[in-house]
């Protein structure tokens, strides 16, 4: 296998950005099917909450990939973040979906707090 920049990521770094590419997945693809089931699942605050948190992760990878100083940071608040996404998830986890959702959005949480703490 050829040599490239990701060889070198940590292992610690690495598993941060597979959590954030996972819950940035999750996260949009659930939008489109909250808007369908309506009600709760489709209010405003909820969906801006998912796009926000698919948003964080994306720029929280863009982070970790480039290497920046500013990596704890943002990390801390994706982490914030993804919480308050699952949380709100968790309030409609009597769907499959949304539990699934929240559990995403947990691990990434968890995941972001090793990060921001972590000396890399």
């Amino acid at each position: 296998m050829p040599r490239t920049a990701l060889n070198f990521i940590a292992p610690v770094v690495r598993q941060c950005i597979d959590e954030c590419v996972r819950c940035h997945e999750v996260c949009l693809s659930t939008i489109p099917y909250c808007l369908g089931q309506g009600g709760e699942h489709a209010e405003e605050a909820h969906i801006v909450l998912l796009q926000d948190c698919a948003e964080i992760c994306r720029t929280n990878i863009d982070f970790m990939l480039r290497g920046s100083d500013e990596h704890e940071r943002i990390c801390a608040a994706c982490a914030a973040i993804c919480r308050r996404c699952a949380d709100d998830c968790d309030r409609l986890s009597d769907d499959d979906v949304m539990r699934a959702c929240a559990e995403a959005c947990r691990r990434c949480a968890e995941s972001c707090d090793r990060m921001a703490t972590a000396a890399v």
